[in-house]
């Protein structure tokens, strides 16, 4: 039955994400990747995180998990933004270390800011127990920053999850589904509002097409 599932699962999503090219339409740079997983690496990286890596790369995704989309000298700000900009989807695993680094919460940031979709993982961690922390290392304005894409994903319905108690494999496959529902509504609503370039007197003039 899961293997059906699963078979179901990445026809529909290479159908609905695969580019299609058209005639008079002009190309748009395609994303570097089709989920971005913001996660805390010492507390997710070696368990949920990789884990969910694994599952939507199997289904054919392109997921952006930096130990392995990464190779050594690479610059982290000049693969991460970028990657992060062009997704077409976020996931952001909370777990009780994440508000302690700068670049899970400068990520978080991004991904607001780039008005991304976010679905929240709340792993070991309850919404309320996320909080920045002022160090004294941060200016006000990150603070403010990182404060408020806190709030914009923790009163965003996510999926909360128990790493001692709870079954790992009915989770990264709810955690799956959610990641997949989300991308078909999303390429929806990108399919409804396609723009098309006609040439007339040897310009191109934009027809906006809505599905």
């Amino acid at each position: 039955m899961h293997q059906r599932c699963a078979s179901t699962a990445k026809n529909l999503c290479r159908k609905i994400l695969q580019v299609q090219p058209q005639a008079a339409v002009r190309a748009t740079a395609p994303p570097l990747c089709d989920i971005f997983i913001n996660h805390r690496g010492s507390d997710t990286k070696r368990t949920i995180a990789g884990l969910l890596h694994d599952h939507l790369f199997r289904l054919g995704l392109r997921p952006f998990l930096d130990s392995m989309n990464m190779k050594p000298g690479d610059k982290l700000f000049g693969k991460i933004d970028p990657a992060i900009r062009r997704c077409r989807l976020g996931v952001a695993i909370f777990s009780p270390n994440y508000c302690d680094s700068y670049f899970c919460l400068h990520e978080l940031a991004l991904l607001m800011e780039s008005k991304k979709r976010v679905i929240p993982i709340f792993c070991d961690v309850k919404p309320s127990q996320l909080q920045v922390v002022d160090y004294g290392t941060r200016s006000a304005e990150e603070l403010q920053r990182f404060s408020w894409a806190l709030g914009e994903a923790k009163h965003t319905v996510g999926l909360p999850f128990d790493t001692l108690e709870g079954d790992w494999s009915a989770f990264l496959n709810k955690a799956t589904d959610a990641v997949i529902k989300n991308l078909v509504e999303l390429e929806a609503q990108n399919s409804s509002k396609k723009t098309t370039y006609i040439v007339q007197d040897r310009q191109e003039i934009p027809v906006m097409t809505l599905g």
